[in-house]
Formats: C-alpha cells, sequence, structure tokens
C-alpha cells in the first residue's frame, strides 16, 4: 500500500513538530508548513527524513489564500495525493485584557487560528472529495470551552469556532469518506508562552491542573495521530480534549 501524505501546518516547533515527528514514525511522508524559522523547520524535517519519511518544507502562511494553494500544489507534485492534514499553526496574540487588545492582533489572530483553518479545510475537502478518502485533525484548544479570562478571549474565541467547524465539516464530508476531528490541547509546555510575553506560565498553572502539570507536545502529537490513524476510523466530529483533567 502506499505511504499516507499529511500536511502539517505550523510545523517546524511545538506541538507541530512533534506531530512531524510522530507521524514519521508511523509511516507518512510529510509536508511542512511554516511561516518562519526556516532553520528549526528544515532541523525538523531532516528528523523526518532520518525516521525513514520523505518531507517537503514550504513557506506558507496559512491566512493568505495564495500560501495554502502552492502549500497543497507543493505537497501534491513532491510526495503525491494528500491524504491527511493537521491544521496545527496557530497565533495568540499578546496576552491581556480584550480591552487593552490591539486591532491589528485581534485580526491577525481571526486571520490564522480561523481563516486559515478553514482555507486549508477548503483545499483538502476538493483534494480528499477526489480521492474518496481522507483525515483532516485541527488543533483547537481547551480555552475554546474555558474561555481564557484575561490572558485571550479573542484566542479562546477563535478555537471555540474551530471546534464548531470541525463538528460541521464531518458531517458535510462524512458522505465523501473524509474524516473530520481536532484535539484541544490544555497547557502544554512549548515557547508559545515565551512568544506572548509569559515564559514561565505553564509551570505556574501546574497546581490548577489535575495532572499537576503542562502536557508535552509528544502527547498531543500521540493524539492527532491517533485521530489519523485506522484505529480511528469510525471517530468523526469529535473534539477529542488533552488537557490533564483541565
Amino acid at each position: 500500500m502506499s505511504r499516507p501524505v499529511t500536511i502539517v501546518t505550523g510545523g517546524s516547533r511545538g506541538i507541530g513538530a512533534a506531530t512531524c515527528l510522530r507521524l514519521a514514525a508511523d509511516g507518512h511522508d510529510l509536508a511542512l508548513g511554516y511561516v518562519s524559522h526556516p532553520e528549526a523547520a528544515e532541523g525538523t524535517a531532516a528528523s523526518v527524513r532520518a525516521a525513514g519519511a520523505r518531507c517537503v518544507t514550504v513557506r506558507a502562511d496559512t491566512a493568505e489564500e495564495a500560501d495554502v494553494e502552492r502549500l497543497f500544489d507543493t505537497a501534491a507534485a513532491a510526495l503525491g495525493p494528500v491524504t491527511g492534514l493537521v491544521n496545527n499553526a496557530g497565533v495568540t496574540g499578546p496576552l491581556g485584557r480584550l480591552a487593552d487588545a490591539r486591532t491589528e492582533d485581534l485580526r491577525r489572530v481571526l486571520d490564522v487560528n480561523l481563516l486559515g483553518v478553514l482555507l486549508c479545510c477548503r483545499r483538502a475537502a476538493r483534494e480528499m472529495t477526489a480521492l474518496g478518502s481522507g483525515a483532516i485533525v485541527n488543533v483547537s484548544s481547551a480555552a475554546a470551552t474555558l474561555g481564557g479570562p484575561g490572558d485571550y478571549v479573542h484566542y479562546a474565541a477563535s478555537k471555540a469556532a474551530v471546534d464548531a467547524l470541525t463538528v460541521g465539516l464531518a458531517k458535510e464530508l462524512g458522505p465523501d469518506g473524509i474524516r473530520v476531528n481536532a484535539v484541544a490541547p490544555g497547557l502544554v509546555e512549548t515557547d508559545m508562552h515565551a512568544t506572548m510575553g509569559d515564559p514561565g506560565r505553564a509551570e505556574r498553572a501546574a497546581p490548577g491542573i489535575p495532572l499537576r502539570r503542562p502536557g508535552a507536545p509528544a502527547e498531543i502529537a500521540a493524539a492527532v495521530a491517533w485521530l489519523l490513524s485506522a484505529d480511528a476510523s469510525y471517530t468523526t466530529g469529535t473534539v477529542l480534549r488533552v488537557s490533564g483533567g483541565r
């Protein structure tokens, strides 16, 4: 049988990089999308290739339609028909109350976290419908139900929209043989916290998590990999929470 070909957006670091490594170990060939940090992207790609998988890196801002089209075109040309998509690319903007948020930060969060996911899902739906099969996994967040008060209600709102998209698109594409699910991580040890201005945030929050620790990127990657696998063949429209009980 041919190997699955999966696109992972935001695949250079953190959860995205861990997902690429896990999927490579599970037999996927990968197209790794990234918007910055080309050295990290190439480092992850090297590790994927060392695991025996093919990998192509594509610099692509998922909020831009032309970049999304180029990402899928490059993946298909280099690796073959795209059978899987992991919508991992996401941004939070600076931490803070909504009243203090800048409009440009709100717009960027919505453009990447919602519009980008919609654009990628639209192209994947077209490709996978022609194949008669496929799987999409959207990376949401536990913030979608917790709300993110005082930190990033705009981010939480964007992820709640991703949950709604996941449920609706699963119903829409199910008859075409395409499964659509989401993983909702809780606090995970990545450099996203430093990017949003609070590098120690995950560790400080640990006492409020039932398992008393933040998650690791590999733990989220394992959930993504399961949803893409044949073991999840009857699972669609599900938002799988991986949050240590929070």
